[in-house]
């Protein structure tokens, strides 16, 4: 028999109450990408759109998307949904900013702003929910 002691893995300790666990560098990342995507939104609809309608859409645009992903996706959201459902929105936001870089003609940017928001939403969704 041997003496070495028996080592029992334990789960990490939870943060103490009223506290949260410190952000990392793919938390900042993502609400670079969040920041990223309301601006396209709000160049958008200020570009994209005749006057009158420039700035209902906007202002709207973006408000519509901020509205939806705080009731969905943020860190107090609202609603509690699977973090299925969590991913499928913040991908349509995402997305959303991406149909707008393209119809404003600048394909190439809303093809990297996917690309990298779709990454950072991945790994930042492995860590929130593992």
């Amino acid at each position: 028999m041997s003496d070495t002691p028996r080592v029992v893995p334990q789960a990490p300790a939870a943060p103490a109450p009223g506290t949260r666990a410190p952000l990392s560098a793919i938390d900042v990342l993502a609400f670079v990408c969040e920041l990223f995507a309301f601006g396209s939104l709000l160049l958008w609809g200020f570009a994209a759109w005749p006057f009158p309608w420039n700035i209902v859409v906007g202002i709207g645009a973006p408000v519509i998307a901020i509205l939806v992903w705080a009731l969905f996706v943020s860190p107090r959201a609202v609603f509690a949904v699977h973090p299925f459902v969590r991913a499928v929105v913040e991908l349509l936001v995402y997305v959303s900013a991406t149909i707008a870089w393209w119809s404003l003609g600048f394909a190439w940017v809303g093809i990297v702003f996917f690309a990298v928001a779709a990454a950072v939403g991945v790994i930042a969704g492995r860590r929130r929910f593992t």
